[in-house]
């Protein structure tokens, strides 16, 4: 079952929630830190225990490297920079205010693009 949820407003919901600072809250999980992307709504697992659903049905899929699709986390290779630093990146040698910096940017850069596509679906429609 493939997830059907509008990706501009899964990214604008995920914006939301980073702006509202929502990685920095209360950890879901008392032995780990927030994740980005799995620790918040837009994971189509965060009101499930586990892994329900494969990865590979989340909308978020579509911006992860065709070689990282099939890895466990693949939310965590989406190329978040121009140099093509991805959120686990981040995790192996940058700091949490630089992954948020990042994915702020990389969000609102997708956000106008797929506003930017819409609009012009309409126009056209």
């Amino acid at each position: 079952m493939r997830d059907d949820r509008d990706i501009l407003e899964l990214l604008k919901a995920e914006l939301a929630f980073l702006e509202k600072g929502g990685y920095r809250a209360e950890p879901r999980h008392q032995w780990r830190p927030n994740f980005v992307f799995e620790d918040s709504s837009t994971c189509i697992n965060f009101h499930e225990e586990g892994h329900a659903r494969p990865c590979s049905e989340c909308a978020l899929i579509a911006f992860v490297p065709a070689d990282r699709k099939k890895t466990q986390y693949p939310c965590r290779h989406i190329p978040l920079t121009r140099k093509g630093e991805t959120v686990n990146s981040f995790y192996e040698w940058g700091t949490q205010e630089e992954l948020e910096v990042a994915l702020k940017k990389w969000l609102n850069e997708n956000i106008r693009i797929l506003e930017k596509k819409s609009k012009s679906r309409s126009r056209g429609a």
